[in-house]
């Protein structure tokens, strides 16, 4: 019996496709042509859309299919080339079933400005997100592009800005991997009015742990479930994926200095400073953290 639904054929697959390109469309995700959104529906088959359409009026006719190294099988119009990015993710993380990718705007302005996306801040980004890493950036459209998301892969992991591009999203479905996409534009959204406010409110390090034991309770994954040498709120969990220098904090304060959800909590052992290191923590990373608190600080004089 196969896991799989109707293969290429199915076509309550493809008006999904359809729907959530409507989506896309609607909240001012992609402007004319852009994005791309795909899923897989076997051993070695992908439905995906199109190259050149808007994806709010794409029909099911319109949906094409390849295999997993993107050779088209199925459809009339010409497969998209970035579905090569779609199909590295789905080689790397079998689990991965859908992809979309898209150009939010609050979250791309993130990626062409370069500022990561702070952690500790909002209740759903840490249990339905985590860290977003940013994949460096690549001309779109060829394998080289598309290799660009493989150091941030991590389980867990389950959208990431592309650095001077847009975002990308993936799950077990279709709904899953674009409502992340909702999820990390509306944060980013936040992120920029609270900047404008004044500045964000990093959660304590005691509510912060509430939301990973959350988060695992539920059944979700995190980098920082596996990761020893990365801190709650800072210190990337993708540093060493990281080619280029790691994205440093310039518009919001750096985050709080915590032990990594792996560690001993610093209240446990009575600590009257909730966001001291504790003596375990890499000297590396706090090192690091102090630097970029103190250049956000210069930068804000």
């Amino acid at each position: 019996m196969t896991t799989w639904n109707s293969g290429i054929h199915d076509r309550r697959l493809k008006e999904q496709i359809c729907e959530i390109g409507r989506r896309v469309y609607n909240k001012g995700f992609a402007a004319a042509n852009d994005g791309n959104i795909s899923i897989r529906v076997g051993e070695n088959e992908v439905l995906c859309s199109p190259t050149m359409i808007c994806k709010g009026f794409m029909k099911p006719e319109d949906i094409c299919a390849v295999d997993l190294y993107g050779n088209q099988i199925a459809g009339t119009r010409k497969r998209t080339s970035e579905v090569l990015l779609h199909l590295a993710i789905m080689r790397a993380r079998p689990e991965v079933k859908a992809v979309v990718h898209c150009h939010p705007p609050h979250a791309t302005a993130f990626g062409v400005a370069r500022e990561p996306i702070p952690q500790c801040v909002l209740p759903e980004v840490e249990v339905f997100l985590g860290e977003i890493p940013f994949a460096p950036y690549e001309t779109p459209g060829g394998q080289e592009f598309a290799d660009t998301v493989l150091p941030f892969l991590k389980p867990g992991t389950n959208a990431m800005i592309l650095t001077n591009h847009g975002t990308v999203s993936f799950g077990p479905d279709l709904e899953q991997a674009y409502w992340k996409t909702e999820i990390v534009d509306a944060y980013c959204r936040i992120l920029i009015l609270s900047r404008q406010l004044g500045g964000i409110t990093y959660l304590d390090e005691r509510k912060s742990r509430e939301l990973l034991d959350l988060k695992k309770k539920l059944g979700f994954d995190d980098p920082r479930f596996h990761e020893e040498s990365c801190d709650l709120c800072g210190n990337s969990a993708f540093r060493e994926g990281y080619k280029e220098e790691l994205p440093q904090p310039r518009a919001f304060d750096a985050p709080p200095v915590y032990p990594g959800y792996l560690q001993s909590p610093t209240y446990a052992s009575g600590s009257a400073t909730a966001a001291a290191p504790s003596a375990g923590l890499d000297q590396e990373a706090l090192v690091k953290a102090i630097t970029a608190q103190v250049l956000a600080a210069l930068g804000q004089r």
